[in-house]
């Protein structure tokens, strides 16, 4: 998300664009932007890949995480949590994993803290 005094907003690569396309250089056209030459070749090559979608802010997130614990392991950490109440100290041994992977699951699911589970079931309380 662009702050108030960001150089290129959405609207402001736009222009660039636009400045761009009537027949100006890139050079010049970045330099009265007050951008570098390599950021404004960057939004043109992503307009003329993309079109206008292309002038709009991507997220950081990457897409994906290669190295993330596999759905079976992490159905085994909940059902750990849920059925005996363990914590991450006491799951990640028995499963082989490291305590901060074991949390870093059970937050993941809303499991993390034992008062938001119900005592019997073992199941996450709603209640709104």
């Amino acid at each position: 998300m662009s702050h108030r005094n960001a150089r290129l907003t959405v609207f402001g690569r736009r222009l660039l664009v636009d400045r761009v396309r009537s027949g100006r250089p890139v050079a010049h056209v970045a330099a009265e932007m007050g951008i570098s030459r390599p950021t404004a070749h960057k939004w043109m090559s992503r307009w003329r890949a993309e079109g206008d979608a292309g002038l709009h802010d991507r997220p950081s997130r990457p897409h994906t995480a290669p190295h993330r614990t596999p759905a079976g392991l992490e159905a085994s950490v909940c059902r750990l949590r849920s059925e005996r109440k363990l914590g991450p100290a006491r799951i990640g041994p028995a499963l082989g994993l490291p305590a901060s992977t074991v949390h870093r699951i059970l937050t993941r699911h809303g499991l993390n803290r034992l008062a938001r589970l119900d005592r019997p079931t073992g199941l996450p309380i709603r209640r709104y």
